[in-house]
């Protein structure tokens, strides 16, 4: 049982708890002596969880700190611990992800059997129901809990945390979301690889999010590796949000310079996903079936016809926000309005509030035609920015203002719109995003980001 300690003045006392299921037993005393010693009984495993939290905050506020433990201790080498696991316990928390309970009680299993994760949820629980001073000082602990054992609750990737190529957020005891990807030129660490390591890292097996960033600094970077290593690894059922193309563009207008790849077999292994931004050049996305997804993103300088046509009819009834980047055909965009007609037309998609339609170089085409566009009296928010509109476009926005004044906003930023069409988009939809537009060529239109 954990034992804390209390030494100060002439005062020398040890306080220990122990909880099991819906009981605890507290034993107190001078240090020296066997003390006293009581068990209480509660109704609910989550009632004795909760007042025993309350009861280590109270000590530790007093003062109490657990034996062999200064307050200024910021966590050293792993003290030989061990993993536990226990199949049943980790079921129920599938089942229900988002139950406390199911943690806590983990937890009590865990701690009597001597893994650290068991005082980690512990702590983080009591740190997410204080606030203040009380709440820092908690979440103080509990990183020093994570840096001690870092051997054990990161495995074989600990290198990859030190080096900063895996990056992880915390919650009760386990990782919540987390970022791989090199950190600079000199690194030689396989992505793809780290990528497939973490998801079957039992630290991770209740992971939410995930974001790549870099998979290569030498040469064009390329995420087919690290889509494999999806798949291989099974996926997740407790992924909800994934970013692919975590990276800085070399400038403000390049971004066809890495590879997305097929997607598809990762998407077949998410089905829980709610959240999917992809960025890069070279997409093939396949039959799309996610139904718990909420926001698609792509954003790309390049993007193909066959993507078109698997976003355009992909299944994703609770899809909220759809934003596509459509690119230049110079490096390898395809496709017009009719290729987007069925989103256009609302189809799959009766829950659809925030659509962007951005980086095109068919914008003037999609001004003509969003004014009859069944999808758009269901909008909130319509973005047609960064791509080639121009004062014929304007017009035809201006001319059928009463199609768009039930939008909370309407961005049309970033274009090539002159000052003519600027004053008659802002003097028909007044809250609508002009700003920021680029230079006008006569002979050169062009999507905002490219290359």
């Amino acid at each position: 049982m954990p034992r804390y300690e209390f030494k100060e003045g002439s005062s020398s006392k040890f306080w220990e708890i122990t909880l099991s299921g819906n009981t605890f037993t507290t034993r107190w005393g001078r240090i020296g002596t066997d003390g006293q010693e009581k068990t209480q009984t509660f109704g609910t495993p989550a009632e004795a969880q909760k007042e025993h939290d309350k009861l280590v905050r109270e000590k530790e506020k007093k003062g109490y700190v657990i034996e062999g433990k200064g307050d200024d201790d910021e966590g050293g080498e792993d003290d030989g611990a061990e993993a536990a696991s226990n199949p049943e316990l980790e079921a129920a928390i599938l089942k229900d992800p988002d139950n406390v309970d199911a943690y806590l009680v983990y937890a009590d299993w865990l701690q009597s059997q001597g893994d650290p994760r068991g005082e980690l949820i512990a702590l983080q629980h009591a740190a997410s129901q204080a606030s203040g001073a009380e709440a820092t000082e908690l979440k103080k602990k509990a990183n020093a809990l994570i840096k001690k054992h870092q051997s054990l609750l990161y495995g074989e990737l600990v290198d990859a945390v030190k080096e900063e190529e895996l990056k992880a957020e915390w919650h009760l005891g386990f990782i919540r979301s987390a970022r791989v990807g090199q950190k600079d030129y000199d690194s030689e660490r396989d992505i793809g690889e780290l990528t497939q390591e973490l998801l079957a890292l039992p630290s991770a097996r209740f992971i939410r999010g995930l974001t790549i960033g870099m998979a290569s600094f030498d040469g064009e970077n390329e995420y087919g590796d690290v889509i494999s290593a999806i798949a291989k690894a099974g996926g997740s059922k407790t992924l909800q949000d994934l970013f692919i193309g975590d990276f800085e563009y070399p400038d403000d207008t390049e971004i066809s310079w890495t590879h997305l790849t097929d997607v598809s077999s990762a998407l077949k292994v998410l089905p829980n996903l709610r959240t999917l931004r992809l960025r890069g050049g070279e997409l093939a996305l396949g039959d799309i079936d996610l139904p718990e997804l909420r926001e698609f993103t792509v954003e790309t300088g390049g993007l193909p016809l066959n993507a078109i046509k698997s976003i355009a009819s992909a299944k994703w009834p609770k899809l909220e926000k759809l934003e596509i980047w459509f690119g230049s055909d110079n490096y390898g965009a395809e496709g017009g309005v009719e290729d987007i007609q069925p989103i256009l037309d609302g189809q799959g998609l009766p829950n659809l509030k925030h659509l962007g339609l951005r980086n095109s170089e068919f914008t003037d085409a999609l001004a003509q035609a969003l004014p009859s566009a069944a999808v758009l009296p269901r909008l909130e928010k319509l973005d047609i920015s960064m791509g080639t509109l121009t004062n014929e476009g304007a017009k035809a926005l201006a001319d059928n203002a009463a199609a768009f004044t039930h939008l909370k906003q309407l961005d049309v930023s970033e274009n090539i719109l002159e000052d003519e069409g600027q004053s008659l988009i802002s003097k028909a939809i007044p809250h609508a995003n002009v700003g920021n537009q680029r230079e006008y060529e006569e002979d050169y239109r062009y999507a905002a980001v490219g290359e």
